[in-house]
């Protein structure tokens, strides 16, 4: 099939043409940039939903919303930090994936290690509230990331009472033989940060007295420990 000319085209057609195309071109060049949005994280799903989507996998289930989670924060031509975020909306997607797996440790570990380590005091408190409460429900299991709320209290939020809560949580409810002893001694230190010599001391005192510590690198720092804190209160009187 022969192709027309272009001098066959009508002229009104030519004159048309090229004006759509000019007013394309402009249009286009007038466009304010694309400015990227953020989307809020939205609240999840119903835990019996997320069940019933794992089809009989809830491991896998869980992580894979973890990934969905920890991916919220860089989304097309944008990153939001942490500090953005919703922690309440976030909290509650922490719950739903321990509810789906509660033998893992990577939605307390996230909360305590990832979120928690965010410099806002409230989202912070409320990422060690989640890892506590959870925390009593399976201690000797969910002692990892209880430790580490331990730490954030003490040196991030600087709320060495809190730090003293959460550490006498861990020496009261973890009490699994194969935990290290130096997370049931964790309230040792922060009492010593508090100038509370003598409670210390006492603890020290209890642990040495009862047999539970056996091994002998153990034995000798608790020992060195309480001889250092008694040279410590007699330098002050």
């Amino acid at each position: 099939m022969a192709e027309r000319p272009l001098s066959a085209v009508p002229v009104p057609a030519l004159v048309l043409l090229a004006a759509a195309l000019a007013a394309q071109v402009t249009w286009h060049a007038l466009r304010p940039p694309p400015v990227a949005q953020a989307t809020e994280l939205p609240p999840p799903p119903p835990i019996e939903w997320l069940r019933l989507t794992a089809l009989g996998d809830p491991i896998a289930a869980m992580r894979g919303l973890l990934l969905w989670l920890q991916a919220h924060d860089n989304q097309p031509g944008i990153s939001i930090p942490y500090r953005s975020l919703d922690y309440g909306v976030l909290r509650r997607w922490l719950e739903a994936s321990l509810a789906l797996d509660g033998r893992s440790q990577y939605p307390l570990l996230a909360a305590a290690r990832l979120y928690g380590e965010v410099p806002v005091p409230e989202k912070q408190r409320l990422m060690l509230d989640f890892v506590h409460r959870a925390f009593l429900l399976d201690p000797n299991r969910r002692w990892p990331a209880m430790a580490h709320a331990v730490f954030v209290a003490k040196h991030r939020l600087k709320d060495l009472p809190l730090a003293l809560d959460y550490a006498g949580a861990l020496t009261e409810r973890a009490t699994d033989p194969a935990i290290p002893e130096w997370v049931r001694q964790m309230r040792i230190f922060v009492l010593e940060d508090m100038g509370e010599i003598e409670a210390a001391k006492i603890i020290i005192g209890g642990l040495l007295e009862s047999g539970r510590v056996t091994d002998p690198n153990e034995l000798g720092f608790l020992k060195w420990r309480l001889r250092m804190l008694e040279e410590q209160e007699a330098g002050k009187r």
